[in-house]
């Protein structure tokens, strides 16, 4: 054998005997598939945090939901609504609406009339001074004030009495009875339509209502009794019903929409067709196509239809225009997230082009000027390509079916992209409104009755409810009395709003 070379120290290298060459190679081996084992078990940590901060992404995306960034009603803000100082702050240090009375706004106080129903004299008898008697002095003046009252309340109960003549041929009649007369003893329409009045106007639960009418008119007055009246009121209204769903179904903008409701302990939803005059409620298991045809006002509408693009209401061959508040509010939703300045950006278009419709509309045009919709779009479209870039297609998955998920600003995005036309509605057609609040309007009353009685025992209690409560707003946004209305009801003559009017 040769001689080794020296190391780089100047020392022979000592041999490495076979066994221990066999020991090295094992070794690296195994530390290599420990190394593989442990580069897999990073992949899969690396996977899950990644799932795990999405995860906490989408739940910190829910828990900051409001209504000011959502469609969640104002009650849903709880504790963290902000107080109505803090929400009008910038208003007002832009020189916007203030507290209290408007400039200009029409004032309401009580006031004497001149006609008093009782006149009572008051006479000093001794002078102040001297205190001699007044009786013979002269009167030099009179302070006159109005106190306004009410009489002590109490039924008032007229019986009639029906005869009965025997004729000379020996036949017997008997006079008709008046139709209020409906039994031995019972509650005239007066009272009946005071008892809806409190139900479906004042939202009173059936008991407080029957606590109040006990206490007012001093006789008792069953929770039965009260849910009588009010199925007989919806039974009466059948005409006003049929007249009031052909004239929405005519007209030439109509509000549409739906809410949830809680149905002999199911859920159930509360549909709405409105006008600025008229207003529909129907209840019913589904939210979808079967109930909106089951309302009656969609399949024969052909005008302008506002609603939030609940998907059922692209299934009718109808022009639609979405609600620009639901649209601000989701995009001040994403335009927290990183990235999607585009959102703040449209928000600000939206804002931009109402006031521009705003001012048209008060102006007397029926379009904004060509020249301002040609930038409103021009620049839309500027915004749409910014979202895309920001919000890139997802990648195909390989092996499986369904639709990739989308974040929530990329479907936001998809809608603006394939709706433009609907979203901007209220630019090309000034009788189209900027939002669906007509329609939220007329079912927030809803809402408050479920918030105070928490749902309806049966359907037909709910929908004998909605039936007088839509008679009832179109009557207001007439501006008829409630009461004088519901009377009429009873009386066997229903209110019906006259068709110019409507």
């Amino acid at each position: 054998m040769g001689t080794r070379a020296p190391s780089p120290l100047g020392c022979p290298e000592a041999p490495i005997p076979p066994d221990r060459v066999v020991d090295l190679e094992a070794t690296v081996a195994v530390q290599a598939a420990i190394i593989a084992e442990l580069r897999a078990v990073n992949a899969a940590q690396a996977r899950a945090i990644a799932t795990l901060e999405a995860r906490v992404a989408e739940l910190e995306r829910r828990l900051g939901k409001d209504s000011s960034n959502s469609s969640k009603p104002p009650s849903s803000d709880g504790l963290r609504k902000p107080t109505r100082t803090q929400r009008h702050a910038g208003e007002r240090a832009e020189g916007g609406r203030q507290p209290g009375k408007q400039p200009g706004a029409s004032g309401a106080h009580l006031a004497q009339v001149p006609q008093p129903d009782e006149v009572i004299g008051h006479v000093p008898d001794r002078c102040q001074g001297c205190g001699a008697e007044l009786a013979d002095a002269r009167v030099t003046g009179v302070e006159a004030r109005q106190v306004f009252d009410l009489p002590p309340l109490r039924l008032a109960v007229a019986e009639h009495r029906a005869q009965r003549r025997r004729c000379a041929c020996g036949t017997t009649t008997q006079a008709v009875f008046p139709a209020e007369a409906r039994a031995a003893a019972c509650y005239g329409p007066g009272v009946r339509a005071l008892c809806c009045y409190l139900l479906v106007h004042q939202h009173l639960p059936v008991d407080r209502a029957a606590q109040l009418l006990a206490d007012v008119l001093g006789t008792p007055v069953s929770t039965g009794t009260l849910a009588a009246v009010l199925a007989e009121g919806a039974a009466g209204l059948a005409g006003f019903v049929q007249v009031v769903g052909e004239r929405l179904a005519a007209a030439e903008v109509a509000h549409f929409d739906e809410t949830g409701a809680r149905v002999a302990g199911r859920l159930h939803w509360v549909h709405s067709a409105s006008t600025s005059l008229l207003s529909l409620f129907t209840v019913h298991a589904k939210r979808g196509k079967v109930a909106m045809d089951a309302a009656g006002v969609l399949p024969g509408f052909h005008g302008v239809a506002v609603h939030d693009g609940w998907s059922p209401y692209w299934r009718y061959q109808v022009t639609h225009a979405l609600c620009g508040a639901h649209l601000l509010r989701e995009l001040d939703a994403v335009t927290d997230e990183p990235g999607q300045g585009w959102a703040a950006g449209m928000a600000e278009l939206l804002a931009d082009a109402k006031t521009q419709a705003d001012r048209a509309r008060e102006a007397g045009a029926e379009r904004v000027d060509d020249g301002l919709h040609e930038r409103l779009m021009a620049r839309y479209q500027r915004l749409l390509a910014d979202g895309h870039a920001a919000n890139p297609p997802p990648r195909p998955r390989r092996r499986r079916r369904g639709r990739v998920r989308r974040s929530p600003a990329a479907n936001l995005l998809g809608r603006l992209d394939r709706h433009q036309v609907e979203v901007l509605r209220f630019v090309d057609d000034l009788r189209v409104p900027f939002d669906n609040n007509q329609a939220e309007r007329d079912l927030r009353m809803v809402k408050l009755q479920q918030k105070i009685s928490g749902c309806w025992r049966t359907l037909d209690g709910a929908q004998a409810f909605l039936t007088v409560r839509g008679y009832v707003a179109t009557a207001r946004k007439h501006g008829m009395n409630p009461l004088a209305v519901l009377r009429q009801l009873f009386q066997g003559n229903p209110w019906l709003p006259a068709p110019a009017e409507a």
